[in-house]
């Protein structure tokens, strides 16, 4: 996966206008992705940003680009909180939330569960 390809899918992230974004890309080497998604990482997260996969199938892979930050932020509205409970996402903890949604695209048979 290309830096080209996050740029184009993820600018508003990148911009910081944007919360996060979700692109799906080509996958044809799983190991390969792991690869490029901890070299972007190691780029990103310092001005921000993290960069994961939320769901590999099928030669192709569901990633999200976020801003721990701002997520967190958004988490904390009232509203957000009581909607992603009663999916039985954790609003207090963002990693585990990042995790929950994971879990939830890899178990579903199609996009969006």
């Amino acid at each position: 996966m290309s830096e080209d390809l996050v740029i184009r899918h993820c600018a508003p992230t990148l911009a910081g206008i944007k919360t996060g974004n979700l692109f799906s890309c080509s996958c044809p080497d799983r190991k390969e992705l792991t690869k490029a998604l901890s070299r972007l990482n190691r780029k990103l997260v310092p001005r921000g940003i993290r960069i994961v996969p939320l769901r590999v199938r099928k030669g192709h892979a569901l990633i999200y680009a976020y801003r721990p930050h701002a997520l967190e932020s958004d988490l904390a509205d009232d509203h957000a909180r009581e909607l992603l409970t009663q999916y039985g996402y954790l609003p207090g903890n963002l990693n585990a939330c990042v995790m929950h949604l994971m879990r939830r695209l890899q178990s579903a048979g199609e996009f969006p569960p």
